[in-house]
């Protein structure tokens, strides 16, 4: 018998998802983001179900080795690029598309006399995270074009956006301004080169960002990207819905305490449920009394302590809950956006978070 805790991901949702991306970025090409497991929903059934996207990206070498190795060929762009040779020949053999982001890996690139290879060089344009800089910018694009082992037809310019989540900030125009005199220093009779800056926040929210290639991510698992937003306010749907059961029904007096540490105590005589989830499945320990979770569609809230296996819910107000009633922690009718709220973090770190032992539903 398996835990009752379990992940339910709706790949028609994700391709919707998909397809929303474009409507908003209608004339460019979609590398869609698939790091990190697909944040949480699985990144081989989610590459295998995004067909339409013109390419994927992951973070690094390894996670890019598993997609070809699983028969996925399309385009994949490793956005942490390469850190050695080793890594470097990884790239050439499975045809990947590296990030090139420091001086030394195009000192790597020129060292070698192999087959041309395609990649991205990255401009810090205020992220300062990874990056060559502005007045690096025309070192680094002479040196790639003149290096044998990269095809100077196939270098495209990336950047990444930092605060793009806020449509108040002024730095995302900044970035672009920045980001946009750099492509045009490498202009050949007024062609500037391939260029990809819009992360999902920049698809929506900066439409002057799009240029050639957008990377969807986070709106593709029908999580707004956007500060104060959900996914349903841009039409995205969730992907994934995380689902366990009731466990236990329970009468408590007035001023009992509930769970570790006492620190809830009943306002009154009540009931109380244990949904059987806790942070040993991912589910945030801080997350604070009064988070929502949907029991037969109707709304509940944590209280007590979240424990490893286990959380308890007030039940008060709630009709014909039983024993085994399903339990949404969030997804479908409970937006993730408003369950990370409530936890003190971000969606992303919701969905990513997910332990290897809660089973998976495709």
């Amino acid at each position: 018998m398996t835990r009752v805790t379990r992940a339910s991901i709706n790949l028609t949702a994700l391709r919707h998802n998909l397809t929303m991306a474009k409507q908003a970025a209608p004339d460019t090409k979609h590398m869609a983001v698939i790091k990190a497991n697909a944040y949480g929903h699985g990144m081989l059934p989610v590459a295998k179900a995004l067909e339409q996207a013109d390419a994927l990206a992951v973070a690094c070498v390894d996670e890019a080795v598993q997609l070809r190795e699983a028969g996925i060929n399309k385009p994949l762009t490793i956005l942490e690029g390469f850190i050695d040779s080793q890594e470097l020949a990884i790239c050439r053999r499975y045809q990947l598309t590296p990030v090139v982001h420091q001086l030394e890996q195009i000192s790597l690139l020129e060292a070698e006399r192999a087959e041309s290879l395609a990649i991205w060089l990255k401009i810090d344009t205020g992220m300062h995270r990874l990056g060559i800089s502005p007045e690096q910018a025309s070192q680094a694009w002479r040196r790639l074009q003149e290096c044998r082992s990269v095809d100077a037809s196939k270098i495209g310019l990336m950047s990444h956006l930092a605060n793009a989540d806020d449509r108040a900030d002024g730095k995302t125009e900044q970035q672009y301004q920045v980001f946009d005199r750099v492509r045009h220093q490498f202009a050949d009779s007024d062609t500037a080169p391939i260029a990809s800056l819009a992360n999902s926040a920049g698809i929506l929210g900066w439409k002057q960002t799009h240029f050639d290639w957008v990377r969807p991510g986070i709106m593709l698992y029908g999580i707004s990207p956007l500060l104060n937003h959900q996914g349903a306010d841009h039409g995205l749907q969730p992907v994934m819905t995380l689902k366990s059961c009731l466990i236990a029904i329970n009468t408590h007096k007035r001023g009992e305490a509930i769970g570790y540490g006492g620190s809830w105590s009943c306002p009154e005589d009540m009931s109380i449920g244990v949904v059987a989830i806790g942070y040993g499945d991912g589910y945030p320990r801080h997350a604070a009394a009064g988070t929502p979770v949907l029991i037969n569609g109707q709304r509940a809230t944590l209280i007590g302590r979240v424990s490893m296996d286990m959380m308890t819910v007030d039940l008060r107000g709630l009709q014909n809950i039983k024993l085994g009633d399903e339990v949404i922690l969030w997804g479908e009718g409970l937006a993730t956006e408003e369950v990370a709220q409530h936890a003190g973090t971000i969606a992303y770190d919701l969905v990513c978070g997910i332990n290897p032992r809660v089973a998976v539903q495709y």
